[in-house]
């Protein structure tokens, strides 16, 4: 079975804890995705989504230019590990019920990459075909607890 380290991007754009959430949405739009990494340095401290900006922010009526990322993201977030298997990430990510994992070193809990679903069940990736269906299907589900789940 593959490992992470085989199908993850290492490309990775971060936000800053104290960026401000405009700074955020306006990297999400240039960057086409709808969530992002918070990091302190290289350090992983959580995760900021397009979500969080609607719901914890807009929502609640903050402003986009004085509302710091930090006052939205989530901190306790699930993440993984280069050298785990695929399929541990998926069902992690089937029972969590989230699209996308930041990837860290064991050591020093630093930000080297990230895995979503994508690059799970892409061509490559090694996964049964049943196992991605189920995967999809679970993570679709409403009722999960999304983000603000954490798993070591």
């Amino acid at each position: 079975m593959k490992t992470i380290a085989e199908v993850m991007s290492r490309d990775v754009s971060s936000v800053s804890p104290d960026d401000t959430i405009r700074q955020a949405a306006e990297m999400m739009d240039d960057l086409d995705v709808g969530a992002l990494p918070v990091t302190e340095g290289n350090r992983l401290i959580g995760m900021i989504t397009d979500r969080d900006i609607t719901i914890r922010a807009t929502a609640a009526g903050l402003g986009p230019e004085e509302t710091l990322v930090t006052e939205v993201m989530t901190e306790d977030i699930c993440h993984c590990y280069e050298d785990q298997r695929v399929d541990e990430v998926m069902q992690d990510m089937r029972d969590i019920q989230i699209r996308r994992v930041p990837v860290v070193s064991r050591d020093q809990h630093t930000l080297i990459g990230i895995v979503s679903l994508a690059d799970l069940t892409g061509p490559g990736a090694g996964t049964d075909p049943g196992q991605t269906a189920d995967t999809l299907r679970d993570i679709s589900s409403p009722g999960g607890m999304g983000q603000s789940s954490a798993r070591p």
